[in-house]
């Protein structure tokens, strides 16, 4: 079977790793050549962080890669593994849903009160990419439950 596409995804978890690449090193150079720093580089470093460990997540949960026990989904007949499948679905819907209704009231929060960050810039643009990335990872692991349904006959995975 072909991987399961989940590039956006990916692509976005490139641009957030490059990004942090690229603004450590330039604040590391700049710092060595003038004894001093880009203000409020840190602050990008953690956003490209938490987009990065997102998007991620997102491309785990579609190709069936999170970290988990085994043991008992092995032993099981396909029955029971599609019923263990729409549990553990569900416990990620639950997870992730909290996260997205928690996230948009922190943004929300964030917007009404024109929060600032230390560099000057509204925090709702950070914050944002929480829920939109939780509701990412929730689809993807949805379409990683349809194409484990289908195959708990084969004991193949979602790949």
């Amino acid at each position: 079977m072909s991987s399961p596409k989940s590039r956006p995804e990916s692509w976005l978890a490139i641009i957030a790793l490059a990004g942090i690449a690229i603004i450590s090193l330039g604040n590391v150079m700049v710092r060595y050549f003038t004894n001093a720093s880009f203000a409020y580089t840190e602050e990008f470093s953690v956003f490209f962080l938490v987009v990065l460990t997102f998007a991620g997540a997102a491309v785990a949960a579609r190709t069936n890669e999170h970290i988990r026990i085994t043991v008992l989904e092995d032993r099981l007949p396909a029955s029971g593994r599609r019923a263990l499948y729409v549990l553990q679905w569900l416990g990620s819907l639950a997870v992730l849903g909290l996260i997205i209704w928690y996230g948009s009231l922190v943004v929300y929060e964030a917007y009404e009160w024109e929060e600032q960050s230390p560099g000057g810039y509204p925090i709702w643009i950070y914050q944002i990419w929480l829920p939109i990335l939780a509701l990412m990872i929730a689809f993807r692991t949805t379409q990683n439950l349809i194409c484990r349904w289908k195959n708990a006959d084969t004991r193949e995975d979602a790949q």
